[in-house]
């Protein structure tokens, strides 16, 4: 197994994870931030991510809050999976505004965790989020294969 220090394997890992995650990447989000246990995501809210009532789609925000999620609970070095999450909206996002999804890891035993995430436009709370994690038992860095 490559021996890296924790915050250069968070950044390892969210790199080989963010080479390969297309959805991502096509809507747009910016990894801002990445740290053991940490992820912060921003996601600008483009006209095809409105709904009928001119607001981002609630579909989309869950998406923003998953993939902070998922950049968290992959930082050290073990493919790690969603087992399941809840979102609560707070307000709505709006056309043209920029969210930041900021996840931190609550509880990790073994090969379970839980991540809350909280995502913000500007001082405005507009989500939160409350994510469970499973691990594969896998390496995520081809190093480790």
């Amino acid at each position: 197994m490559v021996s890296l220090e924790p915050a250069a394997l968070a950044k390892a890992c969210a790199d080989a994870m963010w080479e390969s995650d297309d959805a991502s990447r096509s809507l747009g989000m910016v990894i801002e931030d990445v740290g053991p246990g940490t992820a912060r995501l921003s996601m600008k809210i483009r006209p095809s991510m409105v709904n009928g009532y001119g607001i981002c789609h609630g579909g989309l925000l869950a998406t923003l809050a998953d993939s902070a999620f998922a950049f968290a609970c992959n930082t050290h070095g073990t493919v790690t999976v969603a087992s399941g999450f809840e979102v609560t909206f707070l307000e709505s996002g709006r056309l043209g505004e920029v969210l930041v999804a900021e996840a931190r890891e609550v509880a990790l035993r073994g090969r379970s965790g839980i991540y809350d995430v909280t995502v913000r436009q500007g001082d405005d709370v507009i989500a939160e989020f409350r994510g469970r994690s499973r691990s594969l038992g896998r390496p995520i860095l081809e190093e480790d294969r």
